[in-house]
Parts: C-alpha cells; structure tokens; sequence
C-alpha cells in the first residue's frame, strides 16, 4: 500500500449528494458522461455546472481525510518556491507552500494523482506533505508568486 493511499469514507458522488450540492439525477448523468469520455468525475460535475470547484476540493478533503486550503488570503514564502520551477508547479498544478527541513508542503488539485507526488518527491529529495485546494487558486497563485 502506498502511503498516499486513504481510507474512503463514500464516493464522491455519495459525499456531494449526502451534502446537497448534487442530486441524485445530475450524479448520474455526470456517471454516464463519464462512463463515455473518461475523466474524474468531479471534473465532469464542475463542467457540466452541476458543482463548482471548491465544493468538489472540500469533498475531497472529507472523502480522503486531507486537509483543505483556500489560498486566496494564504502568504506564501518566496523562499520555498525556489524548490520546485515554475514549469512543474503549472504543469501539475500544484504549488510549495512551506518546507521544514526535508518536508515539502504543497498545496494541489488532484491528491489522487499519486504518480505526480512521486515525481515531486523525486525532483525535490523531500517528503511531501499535501493540502488539497482548486486548481484556479493554485493557478492564481502560481502567477501571483512566480514573477515572470
């Protein structure tokens, strides 16, 4: 077993319904579109309008026990984002928030996407340590705090 790997407490599309931000209906029509295209499934709700994208970072948190961080009022140090290029923070969508000796913390959209917290442990010889947030912040704040 991985160490990224976590309990599940119930599918997303289970989480989401228990919290009314979907019904039942739009679960499966989202499924069925799914079923056709591939593609995650809260990624097909927020484009089918059906969910935004913080509602589906916070099931997430809850589905798997993972913390969440909305970045809009978070101070990064500039310092930290010298561990990893601009180039692999926008390609993963993912950004350094805080690193203690050989612990990265990193803000990401996708925390089920275990190749690339490997690949980020790989490049940057630390542990990493996840919060989940949506890819727009994390995108805002790669802009914000990378100058071009």
């Amino acid at each position: 077993m991985k160490k990224y790997d976590r309990m599940l407490s119930k599918p997303l599309g289970e989480l989401l319904i228990a919290k009314e931000i979907i019904t039942p209906d739009q679960l499966e029509e989202a499924l069925v579109v799914q079923k056709r295209e591939g593609g995650l499934i809260g990624e097909i709700l927020i484009r089918l309008g059906f969910a935004n994208e913080e509602a589906i970072a916070q099931a997430l948190t809850m589905q798997y026990g993972l913390p969440y961080l909305p970045l809009t009022n978070y101070e990064i140090d500039p310092a930290v984002l010298s561990v990893v290029p601009r180039e692999t923070a926008q390609k993963y969508c993912f950004i350094p928030i805080d690193k203690i000796g050989n612990n990265l913390t990193i803000a990401i959209s996708n925390p089920l996407d275990y190749k690339t917290l490997e690949s980020i442990e790989k490049l940057t010889g630390c542990v990493v340590h996840i919060f989940v947030s949506t890819s727009s912040h994390i995108n805002e704040a790669i802009n914000k705090y990378y100058q071009t």
